[in-house]
């Protein structure tokens, strides 16, 4: 059954950014590269948690790009009704990933702190 559920998840995480990159036509969404991350589904199908990572040149555009995904949740869920054959559809919930933007912060901290102590290596 776990591996049922990951191709689900799977499948519907594919589909999902293929609906946000190609259906969705609002100029909110100009500028910005949303893909998702990760989704979970309830082991009834019910509800769907779409992780979604977005990136845009400044948190503005970020933030106007989610909210614009939420407000298509409909829109989407409709579009994977042709896109998915399973019993169920679940209710999307979006969320956004800030995983690769931690991530980022950590590597520049970490090359930060090498740049530091090489440069202090030459010293000694």
């Amino acid at each position: 059954m776990k591996i049922k559920m990951e191709r689900v998840n799977a499948e519907l995480a594919k589909q999902i950014s293929k609906i946000i990159a190609d259906d969705i036509k609002d100029p909110r969404m100009s500028g910005a590269i949303v893909g998702v991350t990760k989704l979970y589904t309830t082991p009834d199908l019910k509800y769907a948690k779409v992780y979604l990572s977005i990136f845009a040149s400044d948190e503005e555009k970020k933030q106007e790009a989610y909210h614009t995904i939420c407000r298509s949740k409909t829109f989407i869920r409709n579009m994977l009704k042709d896109k998915v054959q399973i019993r169920l559809l679940p209710e999307l919930t979006f969320l956004v990933d800030d995983s690769v933007d931690y991530s980022i912060k950590i590597d520049k901290i970490l090359n930060e702190i090498h740049t530091e102590d090489a440069s202090g290596d030459t010293q000694a």
